[in-house]
């Protein structure tokens, strides 16, 4: 499975940017602002695979002439800021414009925010103000926080909510974005509302005068609990005789200790421990084939009967996406909080420099499509990645210097369950694994596939089904297990476990559609109640949900 490991690697991880001016100077003249502008639109279309999966090249191309109306009237600032915009239309996390190193001419308010339990927080602050670190904060600009922060998705590209709020609150506090976005007048502080109904003014002010500013912030001081973000690569330690706990904070290779080595390390020290936790919590992306194999060692320490429990929240993002939906595929079990990082994806980026402004794009070159790769993926699409089991973090916890997550999960030793989906499309590789388990999961002979990437929870099942003849290859040594099964497949399959056959032919009016190696099965599975048509038609390259199959499987009592 080299190959398709290869494929996926190439996801590279973009973290937001936030804006800053070129140095003082010349504007740039009319031609040179044309001239990025077009190279701008143009090098996002040839680079994207697809640039209008989001939003109507129409509106690109309105926007886009917005833009060039206003070029000789607009402050480089604000036409950076309008190529801003119009990057921001793909709706693409990996896809997004930066405007260079130099700070000299941004302004920002002196406050951050932080995010807990769907409430913002103040995270720093003028040291004036340091007693209200903490507290609540329920609008900005006068509207509720997470209108202002809808507002930001004028500029900042995201694909997922929680993408979009973790932008925003890394911007939160540049003044440059909300007068751009109408928020606040030029040069008005920027008004925030706490809980308590008190009301915190905050004039902009210059980087440089920010630097000579003393901030309170709100970590100063806190307890740190022993699995905060550590400045490494990947480290591991037990946090209880019953608990090996591993941090993976970047897909990426550390110089000093290879992940082969480290996958070593952790081979020799896993035995003793009945769960295995893997925090993913830190990691924005990288290389996801760098895991690998950590992963195969993981599949073997749950062979013998551990539990896997990955970690997650919203840094989570890009290749530790793709790194989390292998953890279940293994089987293993997220707990946290939704991530960043959307399952299925735009990623594998590329960048290109304007030539006159000096913006830097980057731009997504490729579709990562992991409901095609994997069956924990299946139908989930381009939507935020959720846990199984969502535990979110407290700012009780926060003050205490508690892990929220890593504290629930030491409160609750028993084994836990992945999340239903019961409306996804049922997958090969899932209907043999519900066979085999209502045969009683017994031992086969395992069975290699070339298209399997030998981490699944369910390749027993897929030895098991191939060893009986309830599962057929597709050709190749491959199986196909994570394409959705067709409801002629599911026939076959569901005759050859219950031994049906010798049933006459049926009435359908698709039969002709069914094809000739299903018919029997069909047939037999239709007459014995196992599944049943529509309005006179059987739909043979239909596929099934889990709930549907799962119902047909408690059917079988009695085969």
């Amino acid at each position: 499975m080299k190959l398709w490991r290869g494929i996926i690697s190439a996801a590279l991880i973009l973290s937001m940017t936030v804006p800053a001016w070129a140095a003082p100077g010349e504007q740039l003249t009319v031609q040179q602002r044309r001239e990025d502008l077009n190279v701008l639109y143009e090098n996002l279309k040839k680079g994207h695979p697809n640039l209008f999966a989001n939003t109507p090249e129409e509106e690109f191309l309105a926007r886009k002439g917005e833009i060039e109306a206003g070029l000789d009237a607009a402050s480089d600032q604000e036409f950076f800021l309008d190529l801003m915009s119009l990057t921001a239309l793909a709706g693409d996390s990996h896809t997004s414009a930066a405007l260079g190193d130099q700070t000299q001419l941004m302004r920002a308010y002196p406050f951050s925010l932080t995010w807990r339990e769907g409430k913002w927080y103040l995270s720093a602050l003028l040291a004036e103000h340091r007693e209200l670190l903490g507290r609540e904060v329920i609008s900005a600009a006068g509207k509720p926080v997470a209108q202002a922060a809808e507002a930001f998705c004028g500029l900042l590209s995201a694909d997922n909510p929680v993408k979009l709020r973790r932008q925003f609150r890394q911007a939160c506090n540049v003044a440059d974005l909300y007068e751009y976005l109408g928020l606040v007048e030029a040069g008005e502080p920027l008004v925030l509302t706490l809980a308590e109904g008190t009301e915190l003014s905050l004039a902009p002010v210059s980087m440089e005068e920010l630097g000579n500013i003393e901030i309170a912030q709100l970590g100063e001081g806190l307890p740190r609990p022993v699995t905060a973000a550590q400045d490494c690569y990947y480290c591991a330690f037990p946090l209880n005789s019953d608990t090996y706990y591993i941090q993976y904070n970047t897909c990426a290779a550390d110089p000093e200790l290879p992940m082969e080595q480290f996958a070593a390390q952790a081979a020799e020290e896993l035995g003793n421990y009945r769960r295995v936790v893997v925090d993913l919590r830190n990691n924005g992306g990288g290389s996801d084939g760098v895991l690998w194999p950590l992963l195969e060692v993981l599949r073997q320490e749950m062979d013998r009967g551990a539990e896997l429990v990955g970690l997650i929240g919203e840094t989570t993002f890009s290749s530790a996406i793709i790194n989390a939906v292998e953890l279940q595929e293994m089987g293993g079990v997220l707990v946290g909080e939704p991530a960043s990082g959307s399952v299925d994806h735009f990623g594998s980026v590329g960048s290109f420099r304007l030539p006159n402004s000096g913006l830097r794009v980057s731009v997504s070159q490729k579709y990562i499509d992991l409901d095609t790769l994997f069956d924990a993926g299946a139908g989930r699409g381009v939507e935020a990645l959720e846990p199984d089991v969502t535990v979110l973090r407290t700012m009780e916890d926060t003050l205490a210097g508690r892990d929220t997550a890593v504290e629930w999960l030491l409160a609750h030793p028993g084994r836990l369950e992945q999340r239903d989906y019961p409306d996804a499309p049922l997958t090969r590789g899932r209907f043999a694994a519900l066979l085999w388990q209502k045969a009683g999961s017994p031992q086969g002979t395992e069975a290699g596939f070339a298209d399997t990437f030998g981490i699944e929870w369910f390749l027993p099942a897929l030895s098991w089904a191939a060893e009986q003849g309830v599962l057929s290859g597709v050709g190749g040594g491959a199986v196909q297990a994570a394409r959705p099964v067709t409801r002629q497949e599911a026939a076959v399959m569901l005759a050859r476990y219950a031994g049906l056959t010798g049933a006459d032919a049926q009435s359908w009016t698709d039969w002709e559609e069914i094809a000739p190696w299903a018919r029997e099965a069909v047939a037999a599975v239709t007459s014995a109640g196992l599944m049943h048509g529509e309005n006179g038609a059987f739909r043979p390259l239909e596929t099934l949900t889990r709930a549907e199959g799962e119902a047909m499987i408690s059917m079988l009592d009695g085969w």
